[in-house]
């Protein structure tokens, strides 16, 4: 993947990010198929499992060796995949089990402010008035395309949508850690020794395979779920889930998390509803509204004011 930068800004990242996140809308309901097949955990691994065979053949392409990483490093990435991975896959799991998909979904809606925040806090990265403007904004426009869909429906606040904010934030500590593990010093400075976004993205998604993959074998779930029927059609959804929303996704959203920050980065994560409802509307015939275009409308000037430079 070649990206080519002008400053701290990839000419082409901002179109890598909207391609991501029509993906991970389109997953949105391959998930739904997936999950009474295969199970909450097994989907995981399995999904799991083909991304991070995808990631090992990038990080052997790259330099036609396997990335040398320390003892500190691995650490590291094992801490991060903890959470972006293996935690994050835990919580949102046993938060879509308790709660309704509208609290879910607008919940999911506060990753930009989540990010927003603690970069502030861990790496001291300012949130201007225009930045709170677009935060606002996107969310605003999030919240009405959510609502505004036929079966949305808001239940009480309680343990699942715990779950779901539990998912959102360790999403978003993984990758301020990451950001701090890949970015290079500023001019002038000492650099410390950044990893490469490749190597990093293999080795977290490895380690957190392998946390899933332990927590499968010992709670004994089986996969697939008793008296599922597995079809070649689910098989080719589960892999395809697995290749691109999960592999070539992380690649690319790691990679912008280095470049851009995560703060920045996270904004386009206003664009997964709306593309899933797109989606949803072309495939499954939804009726689309003037909320919807409105909503639409809202997310691209948040977007637009909150990643301006």
């Amino acid at each position: 993947m070649s990206l080519q930068v002008d400053g701290r800004r990839p000419a082409g990242m901002r179109w890598l990010l909207l391609a991501t996140m029509a993906t991970w809308g389109l997953n949105l309901p391959v998930m739904k198929l997936l999950l009474p097949v295969f199970g909450t955990l097994g989907t995981s691994v399995l999904r799991m499992t083909c991304g991070c065979a995808l990631f090992s053949m990038v990080a052997w392409w790259s330099r036609r060796a396997w990335p040398r990483l320390t003892a500190r490093q691995w650490g590291a990435l094992a801490l991060c995949g903890g959470m972006m991975v293996y935690a994050n896959q835990i919580c949102l799991m046993q938060g879509m089990r308790r709660t309704t998909a509208t609290n879910a979904s607008l919940i999911m809606a506060l990753n930009p402010l989540l990010s927003s925040l603690l970069a502030a806090a861990a790496l001291g990265v300012p949130i201007t008035g225009v930045r709170w403007l677009g935060l606002a904004l996107g969310f605003g426009g999030v919240a009405l395309v959510i609502l505004h869909r036929p079966d949305a429906a808001l239940g009480g606040g309680g343990l699942g949508d715990l779950f779901v904010l539990g998912a959102v934030a360790t999403w978003v500590a993984g990758g301020v850690m990451l950001q701090r593990l890949c970015r290079p010093g500023a001019a002038g400075e000492a650099a410390p020794r950044a990893m490469d976004t490749t190597d990093a993205s293999w080795g977290l998604n490895l380690a957190g395979l392998a946390m899933l993959a332990l927590h499968l074998a010992l709670s004994g779930e089986a996969v697939p779920a008793p008296g599922a029927t597995v079809t070649w059609g689910l098989v080719a959804l589960l892999v395809a889930s697995g290749l691109l929303a999960t592999a070539v996704g992380g690649l690319v959203w790691n990679r912008a998390v280095v470049l851009l920050g995560v703060a920045h980065t996270s904004l386009y994560v206003y664009w997964v509803p709306i593309f899933g409802i797109t989606f949803s509307t072309l495939l499954l015939g939804e009726p689309l509204t003037l909320w919807h275009l409105l909503g639409l409308a809202m997310v691209l000037g948040g977007t637009w004011l909150g990643t301006r430079r």
